[in-house]
Protein backbone atom coordinates (compact mmCIF):
# COMPACT_ATOMS: atom_id res chain seq x y z
CA UNK A 1 0.00 0.00 0.00
CA UNK A 2 2.92 2.24 0.89
CA UNK A 3 4.36 1.46 -2.57
CA UNK A 4 1.67 2.07 -4.44
CA UNK A 5 0.62 5.53 -2.62
CA UNK A 6 4.36 6.11 -3.13
CA UNK A 7 3.80 5.81 -6.76
CA UNK A 8 0.63 7.71 -7.01
CA UNK A 9 2.37 10.81 -5.69
CA UNK A 10 5.60 10.56 -7.54
CA UNK A 11 3.48 9.89 -11.10
CA UNK A 12 1.52 13.31 -10.01
CA UNK A 13 4.16 15.08 -9.73
CA UNK A 14 5.68 14.13 -12.74
CA UNK A 15 2.58 14.65 -14.21
CA UNK A 16 2.30 18.49 -13.17
CA UNK A 17 6.44 18.65 -14.72
CA UNK A 18 5.89 16.88 -17.69
CA UNK A 19 6.60 20.24 -19.81
CA UNK A 20 10.15 20.22 -18.47
CA UNK A 21 10.77 16.90 -19.51
CA UNK A 22 12.51 17.17 -23.12
CA UNK A 23 13.64 13.52 -23.07
CA UNK A 24 10.80 11.58 -25.34
CA UNK A 25 11.54 8.68 -22.61
CA UNK A 26 10.96 10.62 -20.21
CA UNK A 27 7.84 11.42 -21.77
CA UNK A 28 6.66 7.83 -22.22
CA UNK A 29 7.28 6.98 -18.36
CA UNK A 30 5.66 10.19 -17.55
CA UNK A 31 2.42 8.55 -19.53
CA UNK A 32 2.60 5.10 -18.64
CA UNK A 33 3.00 6.11 -14.69
CA UNK A 34 0.00 8.62 -15.50
CA UNK A 35 -2.47 5.94 -16.62
CA UNK A 36 -1.06 3.44 -13.64
CA UNK A 37 -1.94 6.01 -11.60
CA UNK A 38 -5.85 6.50 -12.69
CA UNK A 39 -6.01 2.61 -12.72
CA UNK A 40 -4.85 2.24 -8.83
CA UNK A 41 -6.96 5.23 -7.41
CA UNK A 42 -9.96 3.26 -9.33
CA UNK A 43 -8.89 0.13 -8.00
CA UNK A 44 -8.67 1.75 -4.38
CA UNK A 45 -11.94 3.67 -4.67
CA UNK A 46 -14.21 0.51 -5.59
CA UNK A 47 -12.54 -1.29 -3.29
CA UNK A 48 -13.10 0.83 -0.85
CA UNK A 49 -17.10 1.00 -1.89
CA UNK A 50 -16.93 -2.80 -0.94
CA UNK A 51 -15.93 -2.88 1.80
CA UNK A 52 -18.35 -0.32 3.40
CA UNK A 53 -21.09 -2.43 1.12
CA UNK A 54 -20.27 -6.17 2.92
CA UNK A 55 -19.93 -4.47 5.90
CA UNK A 56 -23.16 -2.63 5.81
CA UNK A 57 -25.30 -5.63 3.99
CA UNK A 58 -27.53 -7.81 5.94
CA UNK A 59 -26.97 -11.83 4.69
CA UNK A 60 -30.53 -12.75 4.09
CA UNK A 61 -30.09 -16.63 4.85
CA UNK A 62 -32.72 -17.75 2.22
CA UNK A 63 -32.78 -21.68 3.35
CA UNK A 64 -33.65 -23.22 -0.40
CA UNK A 65 -33.63 -27.09 0.12
CA UNK A 66 -35.50 -27.16 -3.15
CA UNK A 67 -32.34 -26.20 -4.66
CA UNK A 68 -30.59 -22.80 -6.74
CA UNK A 69 -32.45 -19.87 -8.66
CA UNK A 70 -31.44 -19.84 -11.83
CA UNK A 71 -31.91 -16.78 -14.47
CA UNK A 72 -31.63 -17.90 -18.11
CA UNK A 73 -31.86 -15.51 -21.08
CA UNK A 74 -32.58 -17.05 -24.21
CA UNK A 75 -34.02 -20.09 -22.59
CA UNK A 76 -36.68 -20.47 -25.26
CA UNK A 77 -33.95 -22.56 -27.59
CA UNK A 78 -30.48 -23.91 -28.12
CA UNK A 79 -28.29 -24.00 -25.00
CA UNK A 80 -30.82 -21.77 -23.03
CA UNK A 81 -33.42 -24.67 -23.10
CA UNK A 82 -30.73 -27.20 -23.02
CA UNK A 83 -29.63 -25.56 -19.45
CA UNK A 84 -33.36 -24.77 -18.31
CA UNK A 85 -34.25 -28.77 -18.71
CA UNK A 86 -31.32 -29.76 -17.09
CA UNK A 87 -31.19 -27.54 -14.95
CA UNK A 88 -34.89 -28.44 -13.89
CA UNK A 89 -34.61 -32.19 -14.05
CA UNK A 90 -31.75 -31.79 -10.72
CA UNK A 91 -34.58 -29.65 -8.30
CA UNK A 92 -33.39 -26.18 -9.46
CA UNK A 93 -35.65 -23.58 -9.87
CA UNK A 94 -35.69 -21.99 -13.83
CA UNK A 95 -36.46 -18.47 -14.11
CA UNK A 96 -36.13 -17.49 -17.93
CA UNK A 97 -36.95 -15.20 -20.50
CA UNK A 98 -37.37 -15.28 -24.90
CA UNK A 99 -38.70 -13.25 -27.28
CA UNK A 100 -40.37 -16.54 -28.72
CA UNK A 101 -43.89 -17.06 -27.27
CA UNK A 102 -44.75 -19.99 -29.33
CA UNK A 103 -41.60 -21.68 -28.15
CA UNK A 104 -41.86 -20.70 -24.21
CA UNK A 105 -45.25 -22.08 -24.35
CA UNK A 106 -43.62 -25.36 -25.30
CA UNK A 107 -40.92 -25.27 -22.60
CA UNK A 108 -43.27 -24.45 -20.18
CA UNK A 109 -45.42 -27.61 -20.58
CA UNK A 110 -41.85 -29.51 -20.59
CA UNK A 111 -40.40 -27.77 -17.55
CA UNK A 112 -43.50 -28.13 -15.27
CA UNK A 113 -44.89 -26.32 -12.14
CA UNK A 114 -42.39 -24.29 -10.22
CA UNK A 115 -40.45 -22.47 -12.79
CA UNK A 116 -41.80 -18.92 -14.85
CA UNK A 117 -40.49 -18.41 -18.01
CA UNK A 118 -41.93 -14.73 -19.90
CA UNK A 119 -41.49 -13.03 -23.32
CA UNK A 120 -38.79 -10.33 -22.61
CA UNK A 121 -36.59 -8.51 -25.31
CA UNK A 122 -33.65 -7.83 -23.11
CA UNK A 123 -33.09 -4.99 -25.30
CA UNK A 124 -35.66 -3.17 -23.86
CA UNK A 125 -34.97 -1.69 -20.78
CA UNK A 126 -38.55 -1.16 -19.21
CA UNK A 127 -39.01 -4.76 -20.32
CA UNK A 128 -36.57 -6.36 -18.35
CA UNK A 129 -36.91 -3.88 -14.99
CA UNK A 130 -40.72 -5.22 -15.12
CA UNK A 131 -39.42 -8.71 -15.62
CA UNK A 132 -36.34 -8.59 -12.84
CA UNK A 133 -39.03 -6.85 -10.52
CA UNK A 134 -41.38 -9.38 -10.49
CA UNK A 135 -38.97 -12.34 -10.43
CA UNK A 136 -37.56 -11.18 -7.44
CA UNK A 137 -40.84 -10.48 -5.44
CA UNK A 138 -41.74 -14.14 -6.41
CA UNK A 139 -38.71 -16.11 -5.76
CA UNK A 140 -35.84 -14.10 -4.46
CA UNK A 141 -32.50 -13.16 -6.24
CA UNK A 142 -30.75 -15.43 -8.27
CA UNK A 143 -28.09 -17.67 -7.38
CA UNK A 144 -26.71 -18.02 -10.74
CA UNK A 145 -27.43 -15.29 -13.86
CA UNK A 146 -27.14 -16.56 -16.74
CA UNK A 147 -26.67 -14.01 -19.83
CA UNK A 148 -27.35 -16.43 -22.90
CA UNK A 149 -29.51 -14.14 -24.98
CA UNK A 150 -27.54 -13.84 -28.36
CA UNK A 151 -27.92 -13.09 -32.24
CA UNK A 152 -25.23 -13.36 -34.48
CA UNK A 153 -25.05 -11.76 -37.61
CA UNK A 154 -25.86 -13.00 -41.81
CA UNK A 155 -22.12 -14.17 -42.63
CA UNK A 156 -21.25 -10.66 -44.68
CA UNK A 157 -18.02 -8.64 -44.81
CA UNK A 158 -18.53 -5.70 -42.01
CA UNK A 159 -19.32 -3.03 -44.97
CA UNK A 160 -21.49 -5.28 -46.55
CA UNK A 161 -24.17 -5.10 -43.12
CA UNK A 162 -26.95 -2.09 -42.46
CA UNK A 163 -26.60 -0.11 -39.66
CA UNK A 164 -29.51 -2.00 -38.78
CA UNK A 165 -28.10 -5.14 -39.28
CA UNK A 166 -24.89 -4.29 -36.84
CA UNK A 167 -27.16 -2.80 -34.18
CA UNK A 168 -29.63 -5.66 -33.83
CA UNK A 169 -26.54 -7.69 -32.74
CA UNK A 170 -24.98 -4.96 -30.61
CA UNK A 171 -28.44 -4.29 -28.79
CA UNK A 172 -29.12 -7.97 -27.90
CA UNK A 173 -25.07 -9.35 -27.40
CA UNK A 174 -24.11 -5.91 -25.24
CA UNK A 175 -27.14 -4.15 -24.13
CA UNK A 176 -29.37 -6.44 -23.67
CA UNK A 177 -26.62 -8.23 -21.01
CA UNK A 178 -26.17 -4.64 -19.69
CA UNK A 179 -30.09 -3.94 -19.18
CA UNK A 180 -30.33 -8.06 -17.22
CA UNK A 181 -27.52 -7.07 -14.84
CA UNK A 182 -28.58 -3.45 -14.33
CA UNK A 183 -32.39 -5.31 -13.02
CA UNK A 184 -31.25 -8.42 -11.10
CA UNK A 185 -27.61 -7.78 -9.56
CA UNK A 186 -28.82 -5.14 -6.65
CA UNK A 187 -30.97 -7.69 -5.17
CA UNK A 188 -28.12 -10.52 -5.23
CA UNK A 189 -25.54 -7.95 -3.93
CA UNK A 190 -27.97 -7.24 -1.18
CA UNK A 191 -27.53 -11.07 -0.36
CA UNK A 192 -23.83 -11.05 -0.79
CA UNK A 193 -23.94 -13.95 -2.78
CA UNK A 194 -24.28 -15.37 -6.54
CA UNK A 195 -22.34 -15.70 -9.69
CA UNK A 196 -23.60 -13.74 -13.19
CA UNK A 197 -21.99 -15.49 -16.23
CA UNK A 198 -22.10 -13.87 -19.10
CA UNK A 199 -21.88 -16.30 -22.57
CA UNK A 200 -18.74 -15.35 -24.33
CA UNK A 201 -17.20 -17.43 -27.58
CA UNK A 202 -14.66 -18.57 -29.27
CA UNK A 203 -14.88 -15.55 -31.23
CA UNK A 204 -14.78 -13.46 -27.72
CA UNK A 205 -10.99 -14.49 -28.17
CA UNK A 206 -10.37 -15.32 -31.50
CA UNK A 207 -11.40 -13.83 -35.05
CA UNK A 208 -13.02 -15.09 -38.18
CA UNK A 209 -14.58 -13.26 -41.27
CA UNK A 210 -17.75 -12.55 -41.92
CA UNK A 211 -18.76 -12.34 -38.58
CA UNK A 212 -17.42 -8.76 -36.79
CA UNK A 213 -20.33 -7.94 -35.57
CA UNK A 214 -20.71 -10.90 -33.56
CA UNK A 215 -16.98 -10.92 -32.58
CA UNK A 216 -16.96 -7.17 -31.11
CA UNK A 217 -20.00 -7.98 -29.29
CA UNK A 218 -18.48 -11.41 -27.35
CA UNK A 219 -15.28 -9.67 -27.34
CA UNK A 220 -17.08 -6.68 -25.60
CA UNK A 221 -18.21 -9.41 -22.75
CA UNK A 222 -15.33 -10.37 -21.97
CA UNK A 223 -13.72 -7.05 -21.21
CA UNK A 224 -17.29 -6.23 -19.65
CA UNK A 225 -17.70 -9.25 -17.52
CA UNK A 226 -13.73 -8.79 -15.97
CA UNK A 227 -14.42 -5.37 -15.13
CA UNK A 228 -18.01 -5.94 -13.58
CA UNK A 229 -15.65 -8.46 -11.08
CA UNK A 230 -13.93 -5.45 -9.72
CA UNK A 231 -17.00 -3.84 -9.05
CA UNK A 232 -18.78 -6.36 -7.19
CA UNK A 233 -19.40 -7.37 -3.46
CA UNK A 234 -17.09 -10.04 -1.83
CA UNK A 235 -18.88 -13.05 -2.22
CA UNK A 236 -20.09 -12.58 -5.62
CA UNK A 237 -18.67 -13.39 -9.03
CA UNK A 238 -18.92 -12.20 -12.69
CA UNK A 239 -17.57 -14.73 -15.49
CA UNK A 240 -17.17 -14.46 -18.82
CA UNK A 241 -17.84 -18.46 -20.60
CA UNK A 242 -16.86 -19.79 -23.52
CA UNK A 243 -19.66 -22.67 -24.22
CA UNK A 244 -17.41 -24.02 -26.70
CA UNK A 245 -18.63 -25.31 -30.22
CA UNK A 246 -22.19 -26.75 -29.97
CA UNK A 247 -24.58 -27.63 -32.80
CA UNK A 248 -26.98 -24.89 -32.38
CA UNK A 249 -29.18 -23.21 -35.04
CA UNK A 250 -26.68 -19.84 -34.89
CA UNK A 251 -23.73 -22.49 -35.29
CA UNK A 252 -25.54 -23.87 -38.49
CA UNK A 253 -26.03 -20.64 -39.80
CA UNK A 254 -22.20 -20.17 -40.04
CA UNK A 255 -20.79 -24.15 -40.37
CA UNK A 256 -24.17 -25.24 -42.52
CA UNK A 257 -24.44 -29.10 -42.72
CA UNK A 258 -21.10 -29.31 -40.97
CA UNK A 259 -22.39 -28.45 -37.31
CA UNK A 260 -23.50 -31.60 -37.32
CA UNK A 261 -20.25 -32.89 -36.42
CA UNK A 262 -20.68 -30.94 -32.95
CA UNK A 263 -21.93 -31.91 -29.66
CA UNK A 264 -25.76 -31.05 -29.27
CA UNK A 265 -26.94 -28.67 -26.59
CA UNK A 266 -28.71 -31.78 -24.53
CA UNK A 267 -25.32 -33.29 -24.73
CA UNK A 268 -23.32 -29.70 -23.54
CA UNK A 269 -26.02 -29.41 -21.22
CA UNK A 270 -25.14 -32.21 -19.35
CA UNK A 271 -21.19 -31.24 -18.89
CA UNK A 272 -22.28 -27.44 -18.22
CA UNK A 273 -25.17 -27.36 -15.63
CA UNK A 274 -22.51 -29.39 -13.15
CA UNK A 275 -19.90 -27.00 -14.23
CA UNK A 276 -21.99 -23.98 -13.73
CA UNK A 277 -23.52 -25.24 -10.33
CA UNK A 278 -19.85 -25.13 -8.96
CA UNK A 279 -19.07 -22.14 -9.41
CA UNK A 280 -18.10 -19.66 -6.78
CA UNK A 281 -16.23 -16.53 -5.37
CA UNK A 282 -12.97 -18.00 -6.31
CA UNK A 283 -13.74 -17.80 -10.25
CA UNK A 284 -14.54 -14.04 -10.23
CA UNK A 285 -13.35 -12.35 -13.38
CA UNK A 286 -11.75 -15.99 -14.49
CA UNK A 287 -12.40 -16.54 -19.07
CA UNK A 288 -13.49 -19.69 -18.28
CA UNK A 289 -14.38 -22.66 -21.28
CA UNK A 290 -16.61 -25.37 -20.59
CA UNK A 291 -15.29 -28.90 -21.57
Amino acid sequence: MAMAAGLIAFATHVELQRDELASPEMQFVTRELFFETIHLRRIYRVDARRKRHNHSQVIMARGKSEGKVVVITGVARGLGRAMALEFASHGHRVIGCSRNEKKLAGLTEKLGDGHSLSVVDVADDNAVAAWADVSVEEFGAPDLLLNNAAVINKSKFLWELTALEFDEVVDINIKGVANVIRHFLPAMAKTGEGVIVNFSSGWGRSASPEVAPYCATKYAMEGLTQALALELPEGMAAVPLNPGIINTDMLRSCFGPSAADFTSPGEWAKMAVPFLLNLGPQHNGQSLTVG
